[in-house]
């Protein structure tokens, strides 16, 4: 069976997998944002299948930007469960691989971070974790 994700399709799922590593970073400010982002941009790339297709594809529309962690964060995670929503009803043998692909992104950003993660990282991981199973 071949998928047809629309643009708008590509873009969530882009949006999601990329805004999870920027709050993951942004959430890191106080040690190595800019390897946290380096380490969980390197790992969406490694993804396979449909899911790394899509991430792999050069990013139109997608707006990572914002004032706050919360405005970047209001865009984020309702994109994260929207993205699981729709892999579940298109594809679902590709909503596992999107999940596992955060989630080991989210890993190796929080591992860019020395000893253990803070309490902030912590909680930002936990809160894309909950958007992803909200669906």
């Amino acid at each position: 069976m071949s998928i047809t994700l629309t643009d708008q399709d590509k873009n969530t799922l882009r949006t999601a997998a990329y805004g999870a590593v920027t709050l993951l970073a942004a959430a890191d400010a106080a040690g190595s944002p800019h390897k946290a982002a380096t380490h969980g941009s390197i790992a969406l790339s490694s993804a396979t299948g449909l899911v790394g297709h899509v991430l792999a594809e050069k990013s139109k529309g997608m707006n990572l930007n914002g004032k706050s962690t919360a405005e970047l964060a209001d865009r984020v995670l309702p994109a994260l469960t929207a993205a699981m929503s729709l892999l579940k009803k298109q594809a679902p043998e590709e909503a596992d691989n999107f999940r596992s692909t955060v989630v080991v992104a989210g890993e190796a950003a929080a591992r860019a971070h020395k000893g253990e993660p803070s309490p902030t990282l912590a909680e930002m991981a936990r809160k894309i974790t909950g958007a992803l199973d909200a669906a």
